[in-house]
């Protein structure tokens, strides 16, 4: 099996969007696998039936994942031969422009800030919460699925959730300081969002991270949970090193610099 399907080894629920959405998203995916692995044109790549197995999904989908790469010229294929990636795949795609490059720093900024708080307020939850603020984290959880699920972004159910995490340190500063900053909250956390539903591998990881931090609170072991959120920041940054070239020239451009542009005075320093 070729290299790149070994890095991507994820099971796709179908449940989590349409067969339209579902397509894109592997298409995205591999198209990742493609740069990660640094591939080069005329690359061939498993048959239909090796990658539906893989990824455990119908060789439909796999066809339609297929059909949007050739549409942008990544994939050709040649009749008796098979699938192979087309001379417009650039394996080393050139760097974003210097604004936008500048409006990632800002994001990766504000997950840096974002790790060493959510670890503490996990610590502190895992130790103080109540057994109805779990069932709320838990719910939260929950809802945060069902609405990615539903084909829907889950930005304000995933703020909800760490808001949720931070009142049950019983500590009202710990809100008001995530409150003082909360448009860069959800500015960031729209543009992780955004990226992370592009690939099926990056929503499965966001949300069994979601699943340990729940879980190391509601076992009360705080060291556990400073782990698990602290995990969670750092993957969320190596997530965004990871994105696509496309996400950067789309919506995760218009996203970032949102947060420069439009960060309200009194978070600015």
């Amino acid at each position: 099996m070729s290299q790149f399907l070994e890095l991507a080894n994820v099971e796709i629920k179908k449940s989590h969007l349409s067969a339209g959405g579902l397509g894109s998203r592997i298409a995205n995916t591999l198209l990742a696998q493609f740069h990660a692995n640094n591939l080069s044109p005329g690359t061939r790549l498993p048959s239909e039936s090796i990658i539906a197995k893989h990824f455990k999904v119908s060789r439909t989908i796999v066809r339609e994942a297929i059909a949007i790469l050739k549409k942008d010229g990544i994939l050709q294929s040649v009749k008796g031969s098979g699938t192979f990636i087309g001379e417009k795949f650039k394996a080393n795609p050139e760097m974003i422009n210097e604004e936008v490059e500048q409006s990632v720093h800002a994001l990766q900024n504000i997950i840096e800030v974002r790790r060493g708080i959510e670890s503490e307020i996990a610590a502190l939850a895992a130790i103080r919460r109540t057994p109805g603020q779990l069932s709320d984290i838990e719910d939260a959880l929950r809802k945060i699925k069902q609405v990615t699920e539903a084909g829907h972004s889950g930005v304000e159910e995933d703020v909800r959730f760490h808001m949720l995490i931070a009142q049950a340190t019983g500590n009202p500063y710990w809100l008001k300081f995530l409150d003082t900053f909360s448009y860069s909250l959800r500015a960031a956390t729209s543009v992780t969002r955004a990226n992370e539903d592009r690939r099926v591998d990056f929503a499965q990881q966001v949300q069994e991270e979601h699943e340990a931090i729940v879980t190391a609170i509601a076992s009360g072991n705080a060291d556990l949970a400073r782990q698990a959120a602290s995990k969670h920041m750092i993957n969320a940054a190596k997530r965004l090193k990871h994105a696509d070239r496309s996400f950067w020239k789309e919506e995760g451009s218009a996203l970032a610099r949102d947060i420069v542009d439009n960060i309200p005075k009194s978070e600015r320093y």
